[in-house]
């Protein structure tokens, strides 16, 4: 008999099916025994009379197999149940259990939770926001493609890094010193060049900072494009918005019960998502909020006082700053005047969840601009020597996706959105 999922056995009442998945719940009473049994679908109630077979000893997330017949029955679950003729554990769980996972909330701390990462991925609302998660790459893929986009597979290993800083894991490659890449940044530029025009990427990417806070990750998922034959900057944003707004309209029609499982308020983008200058936030900030210790770019505190402002004044849970200050920008970002550049981030709930903007396609500005950084240009000959060759106007962005994730769901710290995260401490499992 070939196994049926559960979210198939309503197609399936008054006939015999073979179920598997772990066991969930058992509850014993005189003369029957419930057994709730969960596969990746979802749950259902098998039922059993104790005088054909005593079941009630099996342990809980054990691995089961069922057979029996489908019939209609109201129930917490589903409007049917299954009567249990044959049970067979094809593996018993053989210790206690570290984490309570068979009821509605796992009330445990995070560390707990992520000690026993496999455990608590079998909750359905941990296993909802990875759930929603795939959704949201899903879409980031699917809308790229429809808009002519290639996706590319760039190196993780390099021999410098795309932000010009010292935040980067070394690693030793053979008799050569290389690093963990920061970003697919270069890279994205050179499929740009060479003739690909509009690529993108989802992988990860390593951040060496030492930052240990509920909104930082060092090693994460970035979901990256680049595109060539822009106007300007605008063209990133509005390819972002799009991109948002598709994203939105796939999760409630395909990620429903998800949403729904975990209680989701999602945002929607009904007009166009607001822009503000940077340089205009800051006097908001001042002005509404008596906020004036900021200097080239926004803390935590900024981030979520500009979400605010957003949302009250300008009716919107994201918000655009452009024109951020030249000093605070990698040194491929094209410069607007002396002090700003062609860039901007985005702000979603009180969290920037994208970098992006309008690149330097000009050989003779990026190495002005690579000496303007503190930079030596003869160390990013690899990178340079392309824009000697025919580079068109580009741009592009990256969204971290655990970030992205955390805000849309409402979680309170984003290694809860990273399936095994990896942080200033930890490295395991």
């Amino acid at each position: 008999m070939e196994r049926t999922m559960v979210s198939e056995l309503e197609n399936h009442i008054n006939r015999k099916v073979e179920i598997k998945g772990w066991v969930y719940r058992i509850r014993k009473l005189k003369s029957i025994t419930f057994i709730i049994l969960r596969d990746r679908t979802g749950f259902v109630q098998c039922v059993v009379e104790n005088s054909h077979m005593d079941i009630s000893g099996s342990k809980l997330e054990s691995v089961v197999s069922v057979i029996g017949e489908v019939k209609e029955s109201n129930n917490t679950f589903n409007p049917f149940e299954v009567l249990i003729e044959k049970f067979q554990v094809i593996n018993s769980s053989i210790s206690e259990l570290p984490i309570e996972i068979n009821k509605n909330e796992l009330d445990i701390n995070l560390d707990t939770m992520l000690n026993n990462r496999v455990l608590s991925l079998r909750h359905p609302k941990v296993n909802a926001i990875f759930k929603i998660q795939n959704i949201i790459v899903q879409a980031f893929r699917q809308l790229l493609i429809n808009e002519g986009f290639t996706e590319v597979f760039t190196p993780k290993i390099v021999a410098e890094g795309a932000e010009g800083g010292t935040d980067m894991f070394e690693v030793k490659y053979f008799e050569n010193k290389a690093y963990l890449a920061q970003s697919p940044q270069f890279y994205k530029q050179m499929m740009v060049g060479a003739g690909f025009e509009r690529v993108f990427e989802v992988a990860h990417v390593y951040r060496a900072e030492q930052h240990n806070t509920n909104r930082h990750l060092n090693e994460y998922v970035s979901m990256d494009f680049e595109m060539g034959f822009i106007k300007d900057e605008e063209d990133i944003m509005e390819m972002e918005e799009r991109l948002l707004k598709f994203m939105l309209n796939k999760l409630e029609e395909e990620g429903k019960i998800y949403l729904e499982t975990l209680n989701v308020d999602m945002p929607k983008i009904e007009n166009k998502i607001p822009k503000i200058k940077f340089s205009e936030a800051l006097e908001i900030l001042e002005k509404e909020y008596n906020k004036t210790d900021l200097d080239g770019d926004l803390d935590p505190e900024g981030e979520k006082l500009i979400c605010r402002y957003s949302k009250e004044k300008l009716g919107c849970d994201f918000i655009f700053l452009t024109y951020y200050p030249r000093r605070k920008r990698p040194m491929y970002t094209m410069p607007y005047g002396e002090d700003e550049t062609r860039s901007f981030d985005l702000l979603f709930r009180g969290v920037e969840i994208t970098t992006g903007g309008q690149r330097i396609h000009d050989y003779n500005m990026l190495i002005k601009n690579i000496e303007y950084k503190g930079l030596t240009p003869e160390n990013y000959e690899n990178y340079t020597s392309l824009f000697k060759y025919g580079m068109p106007v580009h741009g592009g962005l990256a969204i971290g996706l655990e970030r992205i994730t955390a805000q849309l769901l409402g979680l309170q710290n984003v290694r809860e959105a990273s399936l095994i995260p990896r942080d200033r401490t930890r490295l395991v499992p």
